[in-house]
């Protein structure tokens, strides 16, 4: 069914707003859906908080329904009831941030992620998500993606382990596209790519995944995440050692050419 917009009172009183102005216009949940083509059933699940509503779907319904704003203006505020609970505070953080400095071990980035790869992903949760809820986050996902071409530009910077790009996840098409797209990500002026190979036994990621994050006013962060639980952290010692740690890691991992050679490599197997 998807995440219950329940315990959201910016989703409340969206629905309500959306079903007042749709009655005042005399329309049916059906016509509404036809007006900004969805079906019924998703104007229902909007209505009643089992879903919630995609930017196109707002900015539709606003214009349809000559809402003047009314409705456009929840886009920014509904857009973080789509992260799960542990993901929301980092969601607001990542899209402010100034700079972004990852490390990944066992899957891509989510901001690295194509929409397949993306659904691979967390289709293999467990215990097993439903298809509403598998839709909601990887649409989530797709969202932040603004990230790279925002502007003030954010500098972006990932290391990922070698073993993440020989993974297989879901068809090997898909993970040729994928390949394609960390190449397109790594011509970009204000990103950089580099692989940690698998022959650099010891190196200083060997306690796991990190992001940094560099805030608007220029606070430096940490931000954790494992199995579903997450952790921000603010201390400047804390922050200085995994800045540090992070240093040593793009030092140790191939250099932007030799990644980018890499991840041509593997792509070429595919």
């Amino acid at each position: 069914m998807g995440q219950s917009a329940g315990s959201s009172g910016t989703a409340r009183y969206f629905a309500e707003l959306l079903r007042t102005f749709r009655k005042s216009r005399g329309l049916t949940q059906a016509q509404l859906g036809e007006l900004v083509h969805v079906s019924d059933s998703y104007v229902s699940a909007v209505e009643t908080c089992e879903r919630i509503p995609s930017p196109e779907f707002i900015a539709a319904a606003d214009e349809a329904l000559e809402a003047g704003g009314l409705l456009a203006i929840a886009t920014e505020h509904l857009a973080h009831d789509r992260y799960p609970a542990y993901f929301k505070d980092f969601a607001k953080l990542e899209a402010e941030a100034m700079s972004i400095s990852s490390y990944s071990t066992h899957v891509l980035h989510g901001l690295l992620q194509i929409e397949e790869y993306a659904r691979a992903v967390i289709s293999s949760e467990f215990p097993p998500l439903d298809e509403e809820e598998i839709n909601r986050l990887v649409d989530a996902r797709g969202a932040r993606k603004g990230l790279f071409v925002r502007k003030p530009t954010a500098l972006l910077s990932f290391v990922i382990e070698e073993s993440v790009l020989r993974r297989q996840v879901g068809e090997r098409n898909m993970m040729y596209a994928q390949c394609e797209h960390l190449l397109s990500c790594a011509s970009m002026r204000n990103v950089t790519i580099q692989v940690m190979p698998l022959a650099r036994g010891n190196h200083a990621g060997l306690d796991g995944p990190m992001t940094l994050i560099e805030t608007p006013g220029h606070k430096q962060l940490v931000y954790l995440e494992v199995q579903g639980n997450s952790q921000i952290l603010a201390p400047a010692d804390e922050v200085a050692r995994f800045s540090q740690r992070y240093a040593m890691i793009r030092t140790q991992a191939l250099g932007l050419e030799e990644s980018v050679a890499l991840i041509k490599e593997l792509a070429s197997q595919l």
